[in-house]
């Protein structure tokens, strides 16, 4: 039997490495330290050096690691580089790689890759010129860490390129270094989330669809061709889930070699005694801006709910989200009284002053003409979270069961209100709802029931599909059917499932959260990193292939 053909050297390639902007920082922060325990510091990552007034957070630079070849990349391409490694657990080898020197050769080297592999630049617009050159600028790292240290095909090295914004490293390494094999995973397809967040109905008419034609009414040409035409020379194209497959062969034209769907570290979840510790200090936290906020104090037996995510008012189900506490207060008697926070980051000029010195000082006077939003908005009116909420007269009064918080700020940790980061207040959260309408994978509710937070999402999520599959049904996350056509059932079933959880009793409570927990880790990088194992073998097969 013929011998699977092994990667030694391993480079992965995102706007996200060192740079938490979404989802995909979770997916390569997490999965990192797997991949680290088998290549060693033969794992490389590689992001962009966008750190310009401030240090990146997640970056330790080193003066002494691969100083040689980074002083050779420094003094030979016109670029510059920095050497380090990414402060996650497992602590990788990374390169940041300041790209912006290519903006001077940005129209040759459109024209290279439109006449090599027939990008379509020419209607370029917003970040894409950004993308474009960071993608560039990791094929030149790449190509030069492979040359300086005389590799060759037989040392089997992997290029590893994540999103349409790094599309440009893998035609660079396609069209440079043909000795490494390739690898483009697209998390979510351009075209296909702008259909979506156009308000076009994706699935119902997905058959329907031409990307190309989609691309140039919704303005999307330079975006979608670049994945469009990365998805099919790279040797391995992959995507997270099977809803994204059936979207990249209907508007990319090309079936994914295989699917990788998106595990999870959980050793940072904490545990035990710590587990009960942190989640008391958040719900402290929770309950003390909300009774600070509203100006009343809140019931001992108040539920708190929430939402998190990007700020894609229907994509994200925060449409659903709103409508369904508002479906719970007009067809059910709810007992336990509920606040429903909604995180996600809007456009703040920072937090709201009165209220983060209310927080430091009880006898500071509050503008309570305002008892929604954690932070100043920089547009009230025209914000779809303010207006929904409006629409549907929540004005948080005591007399009200549900009420809703709209925080629109990165929980960072350095917020200036909460000051947790995301993970340090979820843990304290009772129930978690996310129903989405685009969202290839779903890293939110996944992250929900790791720490043993029971979750709602849908059947148009990649991990709403997941969970349909396992065969225990009492798994702590419920999964909502959801299509183009049904969001009233979709709303009136969240509010269901709400409703019959605020009738639990705290016993059944905690089976639901032993469950959620228990579920979370068939989802561990340990049982997932088997399919990315095969797409990398699947690459150097096709490499082989290609260059022989």
């Amino acid at each position: 039997m013929k011998q699977q053909p092994i990667p030694e050297y391993f480079f992965e390639t995102s706007w996200e490495v060192c740079n938490m902007v979404g989802g995909i920082y979770t997916v390569l922060s997490t999965r990192a330290r797997t991949l680290q325990s088998r290549f060693q510091d033969n794992l490389v990552f590689v992001g962009p050096d966008v750190w310009k007034e401030k240090e990146s957070p997640y970056f330790e630079e080193s003066n002494d690691l691969l100083a040689d070849w980074r002083d050779h990349f420094n003094k030979t391409t016109g670029l510059r580089i920095r050497v380090g490694r990414w402060t996650i657990h497992g602590n990788p080898v990374t390169i940041l790689v300041d790209f912006n020197p290519l903006f001077f050769r940005k129209n040759e080297i459109y024209s290279r890759f439109w006449e090599r592999f027939n990008v379509d630049s020419l209607h370029a617009f917003g970040d894409y010129d950004e993308s474009s050159m960071f993608g560039y600028a990791s094929g030149m790292v790449i190509e030069s860490y492979f040359r300086f240290h005389n590799l060759t095909k037989k040392n089997n090295v992997v290029a590893h390129f994540n999103e349409w914004m790094t599309t440009f490293g893998a035609f660079y390494i396609q069209d440079s270094v043909p000795e490494i094999a390739t690898i483009f995973t697209t998390h979510a397809t351009s075209i296909g989330r702008s259909i979506a967040g156009n308000n076009k109905p994706l699935y119902d008419y997905l058959n329907e669809y031409n990307g190309d034609q989609m691309a140039f009414e919704l303005n999307m040409q330079s975006k979608h061709s670049t994945e469009k035409q990365a998805a099919h020379p790279v040797d391995c194209f992959t995507t997270v889930s099977s809803i994204t497959g059936l979207e990249c062969t209907q508007l990319l034209d090309k079936k994914p070699d295989i699917i990788t769907p998106n595990g999870f570290e959980n050793d940072f979840v904490p545990t035990g005694k710590t587990f009960t510790e942190k989640r008391k200090a958040a719900l402290g936290k929770l309950k003390k801006v909300a009774e600070t906020l509203f100006g009343y104090k809140l019931q001992k037996n108040t539920v708190f709910v929430a939402t998190a995510g990007r700020y894609e008012y229907k994509n994200k189900g925060i449409d659903v989200f709103i409508e369904s506490l508002k479906h719970l207060t007009n067809e059910y008697t709810v007992g336990n009284e509920v606040v429903a926070f909604i995180m996600v980051p809007a456009h703040i000029s920072g937090p709201r002053v009165d209220l983060a010195a209310k927080l430091q000082n009880p006898a500071a006077k509050m503008d309570y003409w305002n008892k929604q939003t954690t932070h100043e908005l920089h547009n009230y009116q025209d914000d779809n979270v303010i207006s929904a909420l409006q629409w549907f007269h929540f004005q948080n009064l005591p007399n009200e069961k549900v009420k809703v918080i709209f925080v629109p700020s990165y929980l960072n940790g350095n917020d200036g209100i909460f000051n947790l980061n995301y993970w340090d207040l979820l843990i304290g959260m009772d129930l978690t709802i996310f129903p989405s309408y685009y969202e290839p994978w779903g890293y939110t509710p996944l992250e929900s029931i790791a720490f043993s937070v029971p979750t709602i999402t849908t059947d148009l999520s990649g991990f709403g599909q997941w969970v349909k599959t396992l065969k225990d049904p009492n798994h702590g996350a419920e999964v909502v059917h959801r299509s183009d056509y049904n969001f009233a059932n979709v709303v009136s079933s969240i509010a269901s499932i709400l409703n019959d959880f605020l009738n639990k009793s705290s016993e059944e409570i905690k089976e639901v959260r032993k469950n959620a927990l228990e579920v979370s880790k068939k989802a561990l990088w340990d049982e997932f990193i088997q399919y990315y194992y095969e797409a990398y073998q699947i690459a150097l097969k096709k490499r082989d292939k290609r260059i022989n």
